[in-house]
């Protein structure tokens, strides 16, 4: 009996340290999983990658991005003369001053029409003029013209009245040919205006004057000359 009891005590105390031995082995196995876990963690992140990715920036709309002023205009004046002189209201174009360009085409057309206008009357009187004036001359080129202001005229019949017509004639020839003169000459000027207009306005483009218009006034006092005497006065100074 005191056999078995021994036997029985040996088996369990034989079972107690089987398990212990295999409680202690699970602990050892998940100790080692865990090792190794983070040993490949420890390796990634000491290992920089191959290619580096591009740092992501995020815009908060709500934060104004500064932006960068365009360069301001500056007309030159050398430009806006020549442009001006190659053809009348380029320099106003090169000057940004659109709302000219009706005055200077409209005025070129005015001129354009006087010239036109006078000069067809003019020629018409002219040619009138020197075919009645000179039918009867060794010069005669045998025109008749002057039949189309006056259709019924015989110059042969009434030379007193002929004579009177072709006086006529002459004055409203030189009549039409004084305006398209003059027509011309203000095309000409207009010409002109149009490039000093141009380079006024080149010139000035920046120029700003100040809203602080005003005027002192002073006492002032002139010495005396071997003319005149001390004088009193005031003296008005305007600032601009």
């Amino acid at each position: 009996m005191k056999r078995g009891l021994f036997t029985t005590l040996l088996f369990i105390a034989g079972s107690l340290l089987l398990l212990y031995a295999q409680e202690r082995d699970s602990i050892i196995v998940v100790d080692d999983a865990q090792l190794e876990v983070k040993a490949e963690k420890i390796f990634k992140d000491s290992v920089p990658p191959l290619r580096e990715r591009p740092p992501v920036v995020v815009v908060d709309k709500s934060v104004p991005v500064p932006q960068v002023d365009p360069i301001e205009f500056q007309p030159n004046p050398t430009k806006a003369v020549i442009y001006s002189a190659i053809c009348p209201g380029l320099g106003q174009i090169y000057n940004r001053k659109y709302w000219k360009l009706p005055i200077v085409y409209g005025g070129f057309l005015g001129v354009v029409y006087g010239v036109t206008w006078n000069g067809g009357y003019y020629n018409d009187y002219k040619n009138a003029y020197r075919d009645l004036a000179l039918r009867n001359t060794a010069n005669a080129t045998g025109g008749d013209s002057w039949k189309d202001f006056y259709p019924n005229l015989n110059p042969d019949a009434d030379g007193a009245n002929t004579q009177r017509i072709i006086e006529n004639l002459r004055r409203k020839k030189d009549f039409y040919r004084r305006y398209r003169d003059l027509a011309i000459l203000v095309g000409v000027g207009l010409y002109a205006l149009c490039v000093i207009d141009a380079y006024v306005d080149a010139e000035l483009y920046d120029f700003n004057m100040s809203q602080d218009l005003s005027m002192t006034i002073a006492p002032m006092i002139l010495p005396p000359t071997p003319t005149s005497k001390m004088s009193f006065g005031l003296q008005c100074t305007i600032r601009f």
